[in-house]
């Protein structure tokens, strides 16, 4: 059984994530087993806030070099949360 805590590793605070608060959504970095509805559950149990919508994005690893040798950075999955009007997640 997975907790709200495993499936939410934490909100991404970027630039682009940054322009979509005025339209609601927040940005999430999840669980890569994850599934919306896991997402959607455990965004509510943790801010208190309603949830309208889920959209998740596999975000794949880069080809990174260091000297001579090859590597790649890891694959992870992210979740663009949109809270309905009344909601809001305080952002400091």
């Amino acid at each position: 059984m997975k907790t709200a805590f495993d499936v939410v590793k934490t909100m991404l605070r970027t630039e682009k994530g940054h322009s979509m608060l005025p339209q609601n959504k927040y940005v999430f970095e999840v669980s890569g087993t994850a599934n919306k509805i896991e997402i959607k559950k455990a965004v509510e149990e943790l801010y208190k806030v309603k949830v309208d919508a889920v959209h998740v994005v596999n975000v794949k690893g880069k080809l990174r070099r260091v000297r001579f040798r090859e590597g790649m950075t890891s694959s992870w999955k992210k979740a663009i949360v949109t809270l309905k009007p009344e909601s809001k997640i305080e952002v400091t």
